[in-house]
Order: structure tokens, then C-alpha cells, then sequence
């Protein structure tokens, strides 16, 4: 399935493998959400004008399988909020193709259930099957979801840090449930995109969460030295399936830009020797 990133999908050989759960792991504005939206925005437009294909995926990407559907999970924001963000940081195209192609999950009622936050400054949809279930049925509800909605989808959960620090979900259930996704991933087809903040967990636990995934994509910032510029780059942490396209280019690492007209993009890859 094609990341819609033409230059990474290049030395991917057309894009991820098919019943991939991938942990996008990164610092604060690194890029890992502007690159799951960029992928979802340039997929959802190629869906809907199939004679964009080449311009959108590039050479690569384009003999890459689209998803029948693409999925977006919350927890604690909300679809305006997401496409707002969208509306004010990407060209229109973006934005319209995200607000006509993705299937929205708001769990943001079972989220908040047992904090303080006010039930009637939730303005979620209904939550589904679960919407009235207390305590732990927010993961149940978002297992039902998937069984659903998963099968040959694009899936984006954002993000995996709103349930690893929440004190009313517990960490060993985030765990199985992962694990739970990686096994069927690979019956439904799908790919995942899981988003987590870096270093938000203790390394024992964020070790725990890489193990249950199939690939980790990390987004981080770096300083030049001797200046206060910095720069974004992708590594690609863990990938079975992936690493030995980079260890035979002898590829390090992607510098990244992102930009309003095309989102997240390659601008740079940084071999070795």
C-alpha cells in the first residue's frame, strides 16, 4: 500500500506491506501526523480522481493496492478540530479529500468518561455499539470498530499516547490489544498507522509497544551544529519487511520538509559511507 510519500515509496519498492501495524514514533511536531495525513489526503484523492495517480504516488507508489476505506480514530479530539488543523496547514485539495474520504471514529465519550472534563463539552458522535459502556469498554469498543471497518483500510489511530497515560486505561490491555491488531492486520489486509509521542513512556514500556508492532517509523528533530536551525528526519527504526531495501542502498536516514502544497515530504536521503 503506497505512503503517498513519492521518494520513501521509491526505495520501499511501491510502499508498505499489506497487514502492517506501524508505530509512528516521534518527537513534538516531528512529522509523524503530517505524514499519516499526507498518506491518507493523497490516497483519498487518487480514490476519487483515478487520473491523478501517477502525479499523486509517483512512479513507485502508483502499481502500489489502495485501501477500500480510510479509517481515522480519536480519542480526544474532534473531527472539526482535525480538520481545522488540516484546512489551516495544507492546500484545499487536502482538506477536501479529507473531509469527503475518511470515516471518522470520535471515541473522545468513553475517553473522558471518568475524568473531569464535562460531558456536554463533548461534541463526539456516537461512539457505536459501546457508547454506553463505563470503564474498560473503550477498548472493546474500539476492537468492534476495527472488525468492522478494518478489513483492506488504511487505519490511522491518533494517537497511541492518549491511552498509554491515561489512568483509567490499563497499560497491559493497550498491550494485548496491539498485539490483537498486529495478528488480524495481516487477515484484514489492512495497514495501521499507530502514532506515539517519544520517550512519553518509561523505556521499559515503550519497548513493550515497539515489540507489538510490525514496523516503527521514527520522526525526530536535530540541530545543525553551530547554528539554531534544525531539521526533521525519518528513520526507519524497525521494519522486517523494509530494512534490507535500506541496508542494500545504505540508507541512514530521510531528511523531510512539510510543506502546505504537498505535505510530508522526502528532500533528502543520507546513505552511508
Amino acid at each position: 500500500m503506497p505512503t503517498g510519500v513519492a521518494d520513501f515509496d521509491s526505495i520501499l519498492q511501491g510502499g508498505l506491506p499489506k497487514g502492517s501495524v506501524v508505530l509512528l514514533l516521534g518527537d513534538v511536531g516531528g512529522g509523524g501526523l503530517e505524514f499519516a495525513l499526507t498518506s491518507a489526503a493523497k490516497i483519498g484523492i487518487v480514490k476519487e480522481f483515478p487520473d491523478t495517480r501517477n502525479f499523486m504516488l509517483g512512479d513507485a507508489g502508483r502499481a502500489g493496492v489502495l485501501p477500500d476505506k480510510i479509517s481515522y480514530v480519536t480519542f480526544s479530539r474532534s473531527k472539526e478540530d482535525i480538520l481545522q488543523e488540516v484546512k489551516l496547514s495544507f492546500n484545499k485539495d487536502f482538506y477536501e479529500s479529507l473531509r469527503g474520504t475518511l470515516l471518522f471514529k470520535d471515541f473522545s465519550k468513553d475517553y473522558f468518561v471518568h475524568t473531569v472534563v464535562p460531558t456536554n463539552w463533548l461534541d463526539s458522535e456516537e461512539s457505536g455499539l459501546f457508547t454506553d459502556k463505563k470503564n474498560d469498554g473503550l477498548l472493546e469498543s474500539m476492537a468492534d470498530f476495527f472488525d468492522v471497518n478494518a478489513p483492506n483500510s488504511l487505519v490511522i489511530i491518533d494517537s497511541l499516547t492518549d491511552l498509554v497515560v491515561s489512568e483509567s486505561v490499563n497499560f497491559q490491555d493497550v498491550i494485548a490489544l496491539l498485539k490483537g491488531i498486529q495478528r488480524m492486520a495481516k487477515k484484514w489486509g489492512a495497514v495501521f498507522y499507530v502514532m506515539l509521542t517519544d520517550e512519553i513512556l518509561d523505556r521499559k514500556r515503550q519497548q513493550m509497544v515497539i515489540d507489538s508492532v510490525d514496523g516503527v517509523l521514527k520522526f525526530e528533530w536535530a540541530r545543525f551544529h553551530h547554528t539554531s536551525k534544525r531539521q526533521r528526519y525519518l528513520y526507519v527504526e524497525k521494519f522486517m519487511s523494509v530494512l534490507p531495501h535500506l541496508d542494500q542502498e545504505r540508507i541512514a536516514r530521510f531528511a523531510t520538509l512539510i510543506t502546505a502544497q504537498s505535505g510530508f515530504v522526502v528532500i533528502n536521503t543520507e546513505r552511508v559511507g
